[in-house]
């Protein structure tokens, strides 16, 4: 499944027209990356809830199938001091140190304006009105999903899963919103950002042990969002067509599907894997996903902040 993510997004970076990879920049980038930053990741508290193994777990499933909505951030009642992201996290996570995790059910018959009194946010007729509509439908599926397959119990997707990131991606993959495929020229695209960030997280959060021990978290790719190609094309690894650039930091939508999106997405993915690719040879150890981890921390430093990134309206990420 995931040898379709890297190929798909190869072929896309060979063909593209918006987005081109710095290839003679890859190697100096890769031996400059500060590896340690990247092979020890720890779960952050004020991000993740991290109760017991269960209530651990079913904050990740809950919080990943919502893990998305970037393109609406601008919009969001932010908390002080916390990007979207954070504060979409912050009202998650404090709900379940009052109340504990959603059942299943209750997850199954959360409506928009249940999300909007959750997330701190108000009715705008607008973008936000819209995310908290994809939010509603992203838990409610979730909901849905454990009731029936697996008697509503959190725990059942991960344990088919059987120890696999890679069949656990599959799994998820079931559900609408986690099934993160675009089309390109003709090809099928896939993806599956927050499926493959379930499973780093679920690893991330319970340690690596019990239900977050996956022995192939070496196959998940980089998780493809706004933030880590935003974070290589400010370190000269990607470069945009003019007009791309422009749209961008003129903060113009970039429309969910578009030859634009896809490559700026699939170049990214690609360039990730050329890194890695690198940094090996050099001798040294790196997966995809201990880089996404060092770019994506990267991108919180404020010389990254305050260039625009793309912003897309999307449900995947």
């Amino acid at each position: 499944m995931l040898d379709r993510v890297r190929s798909a997004c190869a072929a896309v970076a060979a063909r593209a027209r918006h987005v081109r990879i710095d290839t003679t920049a890859i190697p100096a980038y890769a031996a400059a990356l500060p590896l340690e930053e990247a092979t020890a990741p720890t779960a952050d508290p004020d991000y993740f809830y991290l109760g017991d193994a269960e209530a651990t777990l079913a904050y990740v499933l809950t919080l990943d199938s919502i893990n998305f909505g970037s393109g609406y951030f601008p919009h969001l009642r932010k908390l002080p001091g916390r990007s979207g992201a954070r504060t979409i996290a912050a009202h998650l996570r404090a709900h379940f140190a009052a109340h504990g995790p959603f059942t299943a059910a209750k997850l199954a018959a959360l409506t928009a304006a249940d999300c909007t009194r959750l997330f701190g946010q108000e009715p705008d007729g607008g973008p936000v009105d819209e995310l908290m509509a994809l939010f509603a439908r992203a838990l409610s599926d979730l909901g849905r999903f454990l009731l029936e397959g697996y008697a509503g119990r959190f725990a059942g997707p991960v344990e088919e899963a059987a120890g696999s990131a890679e069949r656990l991606v599959g799994i998820l993959a079931r559900m609408a919103l986690y099934r993160d495929v675009a089309s390109y020229d003709g090809l099928e695209v896939p993806f599956f950002k927050r499926a493959q960030l379930t499973a780093a997280d679920l690893a991330l959060a319970l340690g690596g042990c019990g239900l977050g021990a996956f022995h192939d978290l070496d196959r998940l790719t980089i998780f493809a969002d706004n933030l880590v190609p935003h974070v290589l094309r400010c370190d000269g690894i990607l470069r945009y067509a003019p007009s791309l650039a422009a749209r961008i930091e003129a903060e113009e939508p970039i429309p969910a599907g578009s030859a634009e999106e896809v490559e700026i997405r699939a170049c990214a993915v690609h360039a990730a894997e050329l890194i890695v690719t690198a940094v090996r040879r050099a001798g040294r150890a790196l997966t995809a996903m201990h880089l996404d981890y060092l770019l994506w921390n990267r991108g919180q430093q404020p010389a990254y902040k305050a260039r625009p990134r793309h912003r897309t309206r999307t449900g995947f990420y």
